[in-house]
């Protein structure tokens, strides 16, 4: 009897040690979930900080693209004949008005 006394025992210890051993494991998941919850914050943050600055990095290109433009004398020209209806001497400016649909009279049928 004295042999089934140490083995029930010594199951219960070893059973006791998993069961410490799962909460020791669990109580530092839980101490450190905040400090996981804000590092996801923090990297979500950087990626849509990474994502503004590749949009800006492009806004930026297009504008320097628009700068090197406006230092052509042709370009210049030509957003003035668009833009404010601008013609050479000698030549004939033609507007073409696109109709809106409250000017436009449909057909009625009576």
């Amino acid at each position: 009897m004295n042999d089934v006394a140490l083995s029930i025992w010594d199951k219960l210890t070893r059973l006791v040690v998993v069961l410490s051993l799962i909460t020791a494991v669990l109580a530092v998941v839980w101490w450190y979930r905040p400090v996981i919850q804000e590092n996801e914050r923090l990297r979500q943050r950087k990626l849509d900080l990474e994502t503004r600055i590749e949009r800006e990095i492009e806004s930026g290109k297009k504008l320097d693209n628009s700068i090197r433009a406006m230092q052509d004398p042709r370009t210049i020209e030509r957003l003035a004949r668009e833009k404010l209806s601008y013609a050479k001497p000698g030549e004939t400016v033609i507007h073409f008005d696109v109709p809106t649909p409250s000017n436009a009279s449909a057909p009625r049928l009576n």
